[in-house]
């Protein structure tokens, strides 16, 4: 078991029950439907990939090998970039150079997915 990829994973994923409240109850006064939209996207994929890193955190005792950790460092780097600039784009719309780092961040979560299938595979 990888304990830190579970601490990240459920820190995160409490963060996205979080944010996603705030969107749903304090944001609508403040942003556009498109802006809100783009929000939850962020809290969507947040919440998604924490449950990933709690599962690499498990899957680690059965397949200890570096594909595996390099999937958790691809989710977390995903979480950060993806959802973190997914968070700045909606809050300031002003900032929209900052949606360079989204796709950077979502081709983050493909190789965290492709990492795990290949750490699966090499067992």
């Amino acid at each position: 078991m990888n304990r830190t990829a579970i601490v990240k994973g459920g820190i995160l994923g409490g963060l996205a029950v979080i944010l996603g409240a705030f969107g749903a109850h304090s944001l609508r006064e403040y942003l556009s439907s498109e802006q809100l939209q783009i929000f939850h996207t962020g809290v969507e994929y947040q919440f998604y990939h924490s449950l990933a890193l709690i599962a690499i955190g498990i899957l680690y005792q059965n397949f200890q090998n570096l594909w595996i950790r390099y999937s958790g460092y691809a989710f977390f780097t995903g979480i950060i970039l993806f959802s973190g600039s997914l968070y700045v784009l909606a809050a300031f719309s002003s900032l929209s150079y900052f949606g360079i780092v989204t796709p950077i961040g979502g081709l983050c979560f493909i190789a965290g997915w492709l990492f795990l299938i290949i750490g699966v595979l090499k067992k």
